[in-house]
Parts: structure tokens; sequence; C-alpha cells
């Protein structure tokens, strides 16, 4: 049988047809004004994306790139930073901090989980300068508590950076009004193309730290980049067509809109959540246990390996089968549980052709009878009521 190759992974994802073209058929050099048109247009539409007033910076880097700038632009040697973690990409905030050579306190909490709130309250000491955070981690399918970390920092010295590569576009954000500092996205996730882009939005109270800021900088120097956006330039050669697509993604979510990017935004966290919450029906309904069933996150869902099988089979089967990546577990959980995405340009029928295969690939990989329809059914139903709600209330469904 024809088999389609599907990305199922929570970073790259499907790529966007429009902005496949528009990568395509662009071949503008970046010191003119047709670029500083895109680019000018971008950073504003970028703005909406997120949710901000503040400046919004887009760099040629993957996310990584600008958590590490974060680090570098907002913290000297020595300073005391807080680092909350339940995964390998809180890790590698704590990693980040003692690169830089700053004295990292850490909240953690087991993979699977999320961190207490009354021990960051506990942490957060007056000589705490930073605490990094992610809004979802994307190794567990967890998603953290942005509003009530938030609630604890802004009554402190310390700046709020959080890491949303996965969690902007499939989570509701309120950046300025929760009081993030900084907030990370990257573009192979919910906006569409492929990797290549980061961006940030950076709030007037990190900036001022930056002037007092003794760590090293050049290429990921935020105030360079700053200066340079004002003029509708980068600091640096970009990206120009990851540039031209990420305009037709950004175009694309305002259609989704009907001309509203916001809207459009919302509706792309929407179409998150149902296909989250129709995967874990349909995992729960073959007897899969959920890794993160008390925070689950919107950009994936990760999923424990049934007992005795080790989940790199799984992964191994999806692709053999029906030509599919879902991501196997990271670290420590690696064999242990296996991750099916659903952000970006990813719809209903992706969601239900993900659990059909689901159901194959366990009647294989375990050599036990599934009754087919099983994990189908339960997401139909979650999407039927979904769309029951939304009619009641005057909501849009996925």
């Amino acid at each position: 049988m024809l088999r389609k190759n599907r990305l199922f992974t929570p970073g790259p994802t499907p790529i966007l047809p429009a902005a496949q073209t528009a990568m395509a058929s662009y071949a503008m050099h970046h010191r003119t004004a047709d670029f500083r048109a895109l680019f000018s247009r971008v950073l504003a539409d970028m703005k909406d994306f997120i949710g901000t007033k503040s400046d919004v910076l887009v760099l040629a880097s993957s996310g990584t790139g600008v958590m590490e700038g974060s680090v570098s632009n907002l913290t000297s040697f020595g300073d005391k930073v807080l680092v909350l973690t339940a995964g390998k990409f809180g890790e590698r905030w704590r990693d980040l901090g003692k690169a830089f050579g700053c004295a990292v306190e850490v909240v953690s909490a087991p993979y699977g989980e999320t961190f207490s709130l009354e021990e960051v309250r506990h942490k957060l000491t007056p000589d705490v300068r930073a605490v990094f955070v992610q809004a979802t981690e994307s190794s567990t399918g967890a998603r953290h508590d942005v509003k009530g970390i938030a609630d604890l920092t802004r009554k402190t010295e310390a700046l709020l950076v959080v890491d949303a590569i996965t969690g902007l576009g499939t989570t509701q954000l309120d950046v300025d009004g929760w009081g993030v500092d900084v907030i990370i996205g990257g573009s192979q996730k919910a906006l569409m193309i492929p990797p290549g882009l980061a961006y940030c939005a950076i709030s007037e109270r990190a900036w001022k730290r930056m002037e007092s800021a003794k760590s090293p900088r050049y290429y990921f120097d935020f105030r360079r980049e700053r200066k340079a956006a004002a003029k509708g330039e980068s600091a640096y050669t970009p990206a120009t067509s990851l540039f031209a697509a990420l305009g037709a993604a950004l175009d694309f979510v305002r259609q989704m809109g009907d001309g509203d990017l916001v809207a459009g935004r919302d509706a792309l966290i929407a179409n998150a959540e149902l296909a989250a919450e129709m995967t874990r029906a349909g995992a729960q309904a073959l007897g899969l246990k959920l890794f993160a069933p008390s925070c689950p996150a919107a950009a994936l869902t990760a999923i424990q390996s049934p007992t005795g099988i080790d989940s790199g089979a799984i992964v191994k089967q999806f692709r053999e089968s029906f030509g599919a990546v879902v991501a196997n577990g990271q670290g420590e959980m690696k064999g242990q549980l296996f991750r099916i995405a659903h952000l970006g340009y990813y719809d209903y029928l992706d969601t239900i052709g993900i659990l059909a295969a689901l159901e194959h690939v366990l009647a294989s990989v375990t050599g036990k009878p599934v009754t087919y329809g099983t994990a189908v059914r339960a997401a139909q139903e979650a999407y039927a009521g979904a769309r029951y709600q939304a009619a009641a209330t005057g909501t849009r469904a996925m």
C-alpha cells in the first residue's frame, strides 16, 4: 500500500504548502527595500501572534540559540538564577545557566509532572535575578502553570523567561498581562515552517537589565538586533526564504481568523487543544496510560508503552507500516514512552488517521487482539462533544 511520509513529532512539524511555495519562489537580497518591507511586516505580525506590545526579534537559529541568548543577555557571572525543570528541556536551562557561570538553583519535579508553586515561592529569594521555565515540556508532554509562576515573579526583581517553543500557538499565554519578560518560540512548531528561525518577545524590564548584564555575547546580542530591526533589518544575514515562509504562515493563521490574526491564533490553539483531547481519549480507550495525566499539554501527547514493550518498537512499527514518524522518549524515558504531536498544520483527519494506525501498531507489537475502531470511536466522541459545546457557546471547534 502507498505510504506517505507524515510527521507526528513535536518538531519539525508538517509544513504549510503555502510556506513551501513561498520558500521555493523567494530570491530577495536582504539589504533591499522589498526585504525590509517583508521583515518589518513579519515582526509586526509576530507581536499579534505572540500577544504582546513588546518588541519582537526573529533570528536565524534554533530555539536553543535564543534560550542561550536569554541567559547571556540577562545575567552576569555569579548571578543567582532559578531553573524550574521537569524534563530534558528544563535541564537545558540548568546547563545554560551553568555554562555562563550563574549560580543555578533548581526546583524540579519528576518527569511527567509539574512543580509545586509553593516550592517555587520558597526558592524565589530576593537575590534571584531570573527564573527560567518551559510552558510545555515537550520531552514529557506536560504543561506548566506559567500564570502561577508569573504571579510570583512579578512581585520580585527576578525576570521571568519562558521557553514556549512548543507552547506558542498551542496554549493560551497572556504574555503582557501576566508579566512574562522573555518568551521564546521556534519556526518548526505551531507556525508550520521548517526549522531555522527562533523568535522572542522582550519586555522593557528585560531590555533595561541588558544594560547592566555582563555575560559575553556577540551573535545573540539582543540590543544589536533591536537596533537593526528598528530599520527593518537584521544585524546579520537573515534566513530570507524562511522569512518568506513565515510571512505565508502568518497569512494562513490570519485566514483562520477571517482576517484577524489574533482570532486566527486562538483558532490554532483551539485546534491543538481539541486534537490533544481526541488523542488522549483514543489512547486511553485502548487501555494505554498517559505519561502526564495531571498536566497534559496541547502540543503533544506522551503515552506510556505497554508493559514489556520497548517504545522504540512502536516508533519503528509506525514508520515501517504507515510512514508515520512519532517520537520516542528522551533521556531516561527512552524506550518507555512515545509521543504523538498535534500542533501546527495538523487537523481532524490527521488525528483520526494516527489513532487508527495506533490500533494496528499495538496489535502488531503486542501480539494481542485489538478491537479496531476503539480509539477512533473515542476520538470521534470527543470531537462531537467539542462541536456540541462550541455550538452552545458560539465558539469554534477544530
